[in-house]
Parts: C-alpha cells; structure tokens; sequence
C-alpha cells in the first residue's frame, strides 16, 4: 500500500488501486487488536457501500473526487449525519442522531471521503493524555513494538492518531485546544498542523474553548496536511518555493519551551537542530521573555475553563456523576472566573498577543519540540491523579503557547527508525499558514535526508 493519502491518491487516479480494494486493508487494520478502544461508534459499513461506488463511478469514466473513496476518520466532537454525537462521554450516551454533517465533515464528504467512524477521544477534549474512563483508553500503536510497553495515545485526539497510525484511515478529522491534535502526531510519529483558528468551520461540533478551538487534522506526510487543509479551509495552499537556507528560524532559548526534556526527546531535538543546520537552515537563538506572561493568562484555568464552564455548567447540575471526575474538575475552576475576570482575560491575552508578534517580527517560524517527553506509561498515570494532573500539563505546556497566541504550528516526526517518536514543532503567529506549511515541506525533507 501506498505510505501517505497524496500517493494513494496517485496510484487511484492511475488505475493502480481501487476503493474497495484500499478500503477493505483500512476496514482490517480497523479491526484489529491494535485499534483496540480507537472508536466510539464505527461507519465500516457505508464506508465500504461508499468505496464500492466510487470505483463504479471510475469505471464507468467519470471524475474521481478529490479523496476518492479513501478512508478519513472523524473525532467524536463533530457531527455526522444520522449518528450521535458524545465526545466520548457517557453524560452523553442518549444524544440524538444528528440531521446533518458539521462543516467540517460536510466539506470532508464533498470531497468524496468515506468516513469509516468517530473516534474515541479524551472525554470533552479536556486533556492532552488520551484516557478515558468512559469507552477505554487505546494503547499507543506505535511504541508497543519498540519497547513492550502500554504507552499513552496522546490526546486529546487519541483515536484520531490510533486510526491513522495502524493503517484504519490516511488521514483523521481532529480538534487542537491546546495540542490536541500536535501531541498524539509526536507521540505517534505522524504529523499534527494546526491551522490559525479562523480559517476552518467549527460548525456542528461540540466546543471546549470557542476562543481557543481549532478545527483540524492528524496526517502521514505534510503533503497530506496541506491537501487536507486545503479542503477544511476551502482555500488553496500558495506553495513559497524557498530553498531551507532561505528560510530564518528563531529557537528559543526560555526555559518555558526546553526544560524538562527527557534524553530521547532532547537526543532527537538536537540532532534535528544538527542536520537542518548542515543543511543551510538560519537557526537564530532568541529571548522571548513575553512567554512569561502566559501564567497570568492561565491563572484559575483561563480561557479554557472559563468557556468551558459556560457550555456545561447546566448540564452539570443533573450529569455530573456521568462524567470522569479528572474532566469535570477541571471545568468546574471555571465558575470561579467571574464575567469581569474574563474580560480582563481576553484583554490580556490580545495584549500577550501584539507583544509576541513583536518579537518574532523578522522570522518565519519558531523551532521547538512539539512535547518534551516520549509516550508516557498508561498505568502510572491512570493510579495517580496527582500523576495525571502534573503530565498533563507538561505535555500541554510547549503546543498550549501557539493556541494561546493565535497561531499556526505543524508537528513532525524527528526520531530516526528504532526510536520512540519525538516530535518537531515550527509555529508562527496568525495566517503564516501556508509559509508555515512550505517550511514544513523543506524540513520533512531534510530530516529525511539526514537519517542514517
């Protein structure tokens, strides 16, 4: 099979692979024990009805759409027409089918994706580890070959990366708060980009933080983020055709960002920063000092509390022994951030914004890695709350910045084969998107070029 969607989409367009085909190999990794706990509800059937007409319609000579029947999954915060929505909670167990596709699945369908499932998530999105109480937590799909071990997906998208990793879908709808798409692509060697928020529908989807909540996917390749981009956004992506030595790079050199990396992670990041260097890359060292502000912005819970106690607070008065306790206490902070103390909190943050705009004023991207830790063990972090509560939060830290700053990040794998999965973060400020998606493309290369 074909590594990446743009190839598989090659070979479709030549005759070489057929819907059914590709479908029935994404159907059985689906399946398999290593997609264990990945979904929450499953669309196997109409996604294989599906394939089977696209190659009816290919036969009969008429135009492949763009994803030509190939296998996309969708994260259980997004609407699909005739099936419940939950966001993996079991407050939600007796939601109703939806009548029509969120936005994002709309576009995703038009452009003739088989959705073959929603897939399971941490409950609300509200947390970075993967685990969930409600429908189990899948297993990371691929750390276990390397090590042995039971590693955590990544969250909150953790599903989304399962299906993709093992081979169930090319590519997978997901939603980044404050990583939730970048953390399980590092933890999982795939890529993560975050678009800037603006740019992508969050229509017919269930909301964590409506200031912070970016519509988003878990790709193979940076070719399949930009083309899957491309049909969330409804916008073509203009390539810059820059060589990587024309390219300025800041690495920054607050502790905020670097501290705490465990050896694999600061192995790989090092090594990176090595052979992008060799190859041309202008990597500046930088002070940022402004990241410091972010703990005022991050004060009580923030903006993800604040907002997300707007949207559950009524329904908490009824469910909340329905929902994981390490979910809804961290909702709950939220009712003690009154409606001034929230607009003291949007103020700030556009103020935290302009400065950090300032700053990086002259560079194409910030480089950094995308968590500073591999794939932590499962069980650890489901006997210890305290555990729980303190991975959490590192692995949100680095990701959480580019949300809070209204930007755009794209996390790539960096390990070399062997190795647990690391991943690379280039950010950048609001609509640096597709400079940011063309930097990417260079960097893949390079770091492809400089495994030995």
């Amino acid at each position: 099979m074909p590594d990446d969607l743009s190839a598989a989409l090659q070979q479709r367009h030549a005759g070489r692979l057929g819907a059914v085909e590709a479908m029935t190999k994404s159907l059985a990794a689906a399946r398999s024990e290593a997609c264990s706990h990945a979904w929450v509800r499953d669309f196997f059937d109409s996604a294989l009805l599906h394939a089977r007409q696209c190659d009816e319609l290919q036969a009969a000579g008429l135009p492949l759409a763009p994803l030509a029947g190939l296998a996309i999954s969708i994260k259980d915060l997004f609407d699909v027409a005739g099936q419940p929505t939950t966001a993996a909670s079991a407050s939600l167990t007796d939601a109703g089918p939806a009548a029509q596709d969120g936005a994002a699945v709309a576009r995703l369908r038009a452009a003739g994706a088989a959705l073959v499932g929603h897939t399971n998530m941490t409950e609300f999105a509200f947390s970075g580890l993967g685990i969930n109480a409600h429908h189990g937590t899948p297993l990371n799909p691929v750390t276990r070959p390397l090590d042995g071990l039971e590693r955590i997906p990544g969250g909150s998208s953790s599903g989304a990366a399962v299906s993709v990793a093992t081979g169930a879908a090319w590519a997978a709808l997901g939603s980044d708060t404050g990583g939730s798409i970048r953390i399980p692509a590092a933890f999982q060697g795939l890529v993560g980009f975050k678009s800037t928020a603006a740019l992508t529908p969050r229509d017919g989807s269930i909301p964590l933080s409506t200031s912070l909540d970016t519509v988003c996917a878990i790709t193979r390749s940076v070719r399949d983020a930009v083309l899957i981009h491309e049909i969330l956004a409804a916008r073509r992506v203009a390539i810059v055709p820059r060589p990587l030595r024309a390219w300025r790079l800041a690495l920054v050199t607050e502790p905020l960002l670097l501290d705490s990396m465990d050896a694999t992670v600061s192995l790989a990041f090092q090594r990176s920063l090595q052979v992008l260097r060799q190859q041309g890359a202008q990597i500046e060292e930088i002070s940022l000092p402004c990241l410091q502000g972010l703990a005022a912005l991050q004060a009580q819970g923030g903006l993800v509390a604040a907002e997300a106690w707007a949207w559950h607070r009524h329904r908490m008065q009824e469910l909340i022994p329905m929902y994981d306790s390490r979910v809804s206490t961290r909702i709950q902070r939220g009712a003690a951030i009154s409606a001034a103390d929230y607009i003291d909190l949007q103020a700030l943050r556009r103020d935290w914004i302009a400065d950090m705009q300032s700053d990086l004023t002259g560079f194409d991207a910030v480089i950094s890695p995308t968590v500073p830790v591999v794939a932590p063990e499962l069980a650890p972090l489901e006997a210890s709350l305290d555990a729980y509560m303190a991975t959490n939060g590192l692995v949100l830290r680095n990701p959480a910045v580019v949300n809070m700053l209204d930007g755009c990040a794209i996390s790539l794998p960096c390990q070399q084969p062997g190795e647990l999965p690391v991943g690379l973060m280039l950010w950048s400020t609001a609509h640096q998107d597709d400079r940011l998606l063309s930097l990417a493309l260079q960097i893949e290369a390079a770091l492809a070029a400089g495994v030995q």
